[in-house]
């Protein structure tokens, strides 16, 4: 950390066809870098090749906000592009990404960035004040359709303004401790001005008024070390890196980083055709999370012959909320009693056991666990329980047992809802639980919607039951799940419709709360209303990763940091790279029926 002392200075510049004052720098801010955290990568990765990997489905849309634009498909347009700073993945202190360095204003409410002079897009664009400006001029536009950006870049941000051509400030409208301003911060990504010219802007917002069609399947030049560069729409989609110029590179946290050069991503409906995909070798890495994919089916050929490795690495992330949301707007889910009752009669320590090989771990709350002192440690998942659930059941005046065992109500409605779920892989799991829950006298029945239209139709308040898990920051957020501005709407992760004037006003506190430990107090409150109301059935978390790889593909010595997510995510962490030379040799050895030893990498560093 270092402290500059500047003199106040004033920039004049020419924004929109009129000179404009742009912000004054204050005296003796304290620049800070954190340039001397740990290194990640590996000084051997080489540079190259092609990853191949695949989706289960072909997203509903290259945009990066609005309508059907929260799927899985979104990571890969994001998830490698950077943010102003980022957490360091083994540390967790703040280090540069877009921001060589930052300094936090005495008001508590700003944060000024200097930018990487260096910054460009993926066309040759140079990176600019302008496109921050531009990013929350499009998060507040209506024409995006998203009214939880539109809210959070009009509540959470205040503005940004340019100090000179590469030095920014952002303002929150509330002031905040240092952890949550730059929480509320970081990541507000440029959008490239250039690139989103409206054509029809009616509203004078600077967004074209048809900006959901018009950008459905057009994507965004990229800010990252990857671009989309081609698409065989329903068939496959290809990223290419920028180069070994990539402006990132003079970032010494991204060197030896996003190694290869190209990534197809097939489409392959099929997870159980993906595996024989890979297994042929046109896949490069395959996920072996699940527990018969690990202990059951990765001992074919191609494993004992040493030409494709395994690897176990486990992690340290923080879990997100999750297990089985009740979308309360539903017929007899607004009765607490029915909720308390399918509560006990979903039996997910049963499911870890037996079908998952006890590989996974219960999250004994359904807002996540591993954000430290704002979880609420009081709270604990309902056992199954079968006869207390009979009891619940029953006072909420499912009384009688029809014929075949489920529960109906004196208007002869039956105590029957849908789970819905998004892969074929999790129909074991879920029809363990709908073959528990028969003992309560509950009927599950499952509604398989495969992929990103799964999500769609969770998000569009279809579903009953879901069976999903979300992502979390360090710092747990409960306005878009909770609050009441996000309840009985599409497009909102508000998945249980679940609110109250009480919870609203808690969460608002939560947001505004200065003081740290009052705020870790608001939190926990928070988490045990919304476990009094019994509308997530905690779930399970899975803390580490198991994938298969091709021998071609190489780690780092210390492969695994505390946020992997994947060992081979290309546009994650990203520290692995192709040996080209090993990849000539292992595809001479298989037509000549040579053998390699057989390897399994186990990475118990941050294991819990």
């Amino acid at each position: 950390m270092k402290k500059i002392k500047l003199s106040v200075i004033v920039m004049v510049s020419m924004l929109g066809g009129a000179f404009v004052n742009a912000a004054q720098l204050p005296n003796d801010l304290e620049w800070i870098s954190n340039a001397d955290e740990p290194i990640f990568a590996s000084e051997n990765a080489q540079f190259g090749g092609t990853f191949r990997t695949y989706l289960q489905s072909f997203p509903q849309t290259f945009r990066i906000v609005g309508p059907d634009s929260n799927g899985s498909f979104r990571q890969w347009l994001l998830d490698s592009r950077p943010n102003l700073v980022r957490r360091h993945p083994i540390t967790y202190k703040w280090i540069p990404e877009l921001a060589d360095e930052w300094a936090y204003g005495n008001d508590n409410k700003s944060i000024y960035f200097r930018l990487n002079p260096k910054a460009q897009w993926s066309d040759g664009k140079p990176i600019t004040v302008d496109d921050f400006k531009y990013a929350l001029q499009l998060m507040r536009s209506k024409d995006i359709i998203a009214p939880w950006y539109n809210n959070y870049y009009t509540e959470q941000v205040d503005s940004v303004t340019e100090i000179d051509k590469h030095t920014i400030v952002i303002k929150s409208v509330q002031p905040k401790n240092r952890e949550d301003l730059m929480t509320t911060l970081y990541d507000i990504q440029p959008r490239p001005a250039h690139f989103y010219k409206p054509k029809v802007d009616k509203n004078n917002d600077g967004v074209d008024d048809n900006f959901v069609r018009l950008y459905n399947f057009k994507a965004e030049p990229s800010s990252g070390p990857y671009y989309v560069d081609k698409v065989k729409k329903g068939k496959s989609i290809r990223f290419k890196h920028v180069g070994q110029d990539w402006w990132g590179y003079s970032n010494k946290y991204y060197k030896n980083r996003y190694n290869v050069e190209k990534i197809n991503i097939k489409v392959i409906r099929d997870q159980d055709i993906a595996k024989k995909h890979f297994e042929k070798g046109d896949l490069d890495a395959f996920g072996l999370v699940m527990p018969s994919l690990w202990h059951d089916k990765s001992n074919s050929k191609p494993y004992q012959n040493g030409y494709i490795n395994k690897f176990w690495g486990f992690n340290q992330l923080p879990q997100g909320s999750g297990g089985v949301w009740m979308n309360t707007a539903k017929p007899h889910l607004n009765d607490l009693n029915v909720r308390k009752g399918i509560a006990h009669a979903i039996d997910f320590d049963g499911m870890i056991e037996k079908v998952l090989r006890g590989d996974y771990m219960r999250k004994p709350n359904g807002l996540g666990v591993g954000h430290g002192e704002y979880t609420n440690s009081e709270i604990k998942a309902d056992k199954f329980d079968p006869q207390l659930a009979a009891e619940y059941f029953s006072q909420a005046g499912f009384e009688q047992i029809g014929t075949d065992g489920i529960r109906v109500n004196s208007k002869g409605a039956r105590l029957s809802f849908a789970i819905t779920y998004s892969a074929t892989a999790h129909t074991p799991r879920v029809a363990y639980l709908k073959e528990q829950a028969k003992e309560a006298g509950l009927e599950l029945t499952l509604n398989l919607v495969d992929g990103s239209s799964a999500f769609k139709y969770v998000l569009e308040k279809k579903h009953e039951l879901s069976f999903h898990n979300m992502g979390t920051s360090y710092i747990p957020q409960y306005w878009e799940y909770f609050h009441s501005d996000n309840a009985n709407k599409a497009q909102t992760n508000n998945f249980t419709n679940f609110s109250s004037p009480a919870l609203d006003q808690l969460i608002m506190s939560y947001r505004i709360e200065f003081d740290v430990e009052k705020k870790r107090a608001i939190s926990r409150e928070i988490q045990q209303v919304v476990a009094d109301a019994n509308v997530i059935i905690p779930g399970y978390m899975v803390p580490y990763v198991r994938e298969g790889y091709w021998r071609w593909l190489k780690v780092p010595n210390k492969p695994m940091t505390k946020l992997t997510e994947a060992m081979f995510d290309p546009i994650g962490i990203s520290t692995f790279w192709i040996d080209e030379n090993i990849k000539k040799e292992t595809k001479s050895a298989m037509k000549k029926g040579k053998v390699f030893d057989a390897i399994t990498i186990i990475d118990d560093t941050y294991k819990l």
